[in-house]
């Protein structure tokens, strides 16, 4: 099994004077599911190289096993300071793609048409995809055959408004992440704010929060093994 896992570029946090990127949990938790499956794993950014951690993700209190146990990797962190530019990657290359969230994706992944190019070209081939948190972002300008959005009429679950709002950036991100789903058509649902919760829809695999990202690396494992 070849996983392609899709991390921000993007480093600030809007207008605030802040930094942003990748949600260290999002990466950590599903790196090591798929890891441990037997998985060769393969990490991009659209710049490439080393992509910016959101620095909130790595304070004591969002620490976990999975996130003590990436940063003192150094295979892990060798693959993470050396990620591939997203248009060098070849999806025939690879089985699925999981896309970890933080708040980058929603400036850069959201409006990236090699990323959208990418994912469309995953469904088109029958492999697939997982996002969690913010990333669900990153379907926004997403199509299907037809040219219909790809989440229309989809189950679907991402960053929720009261999540949103619990971290106080309601105003500062460039949408909501529960808003545009809905926008688009999907089928939003979502569990307790904080809970782990992910919802499959075919090939489509969404997660809602950082805490749900071990359970939609599970789920994506899951379709694949079915799609077999």
């Amino acid at each position: 099994m070849k996983v392609l896992m899709v991390l921000t570029s993007h480093e600030d946090l809007g207008d605030t004077g802040h930094k942003t990127g990748f949600w260290l949990e999002e990466l950590a938790a599903p790196y090591y599911a798929f890891k441990e499956a037997g998985a060769e794993i393969t990490l991009a950014s659209p710049k490439g190289g080393q992509p910016p951690l959101d620095p909130r993700s790595s304070e004591p209190n969002s620490q976990s096993e999975a996130t003590r146990r990436f940063e003192a990797d150094t295979e892990a962190m060798g693959a993470l300071a050396r990620t591939v530019p997203l248009r060098d990657v070849n999806p025939a290359d690879f089985d699925t793609a999981f896309y970890p969230g933080g708040h980058g994706p929603l400036w850069d992944l959201a409006e990236d048409k090699t990323s959208t190019t990418l994912i469309e070209s995953f469904l088109s081939a029958r492999k697939p995809v997982g996002l969690v948190c913010h990333a669900p972002g990153a379907l926004r300008r997403v199509k299907t055959a037809t040219g219909r959005p790809l989440v229309e009429g989809r189950k679907v679950t991402g960053f929720s408004n009261s999540e949103e709002a619990a971290v106080g950036l309601t105003d500062v991100v460039p949408f909501l992440v529960e808003d545009e789903l809905k926008s688009l058509g999907g089928l939003y649902s979502k569990g307790p704010d904080w809970g782990s919760y992910a919802v499959r829809d075919d090939l489509l695999v969404t997660g809602q929060n950082p805490q749900s990202s071990a359970e939609t690396a599970r789920l994506l494992m899951d379709t694949l093994t079915s799609r077999r």
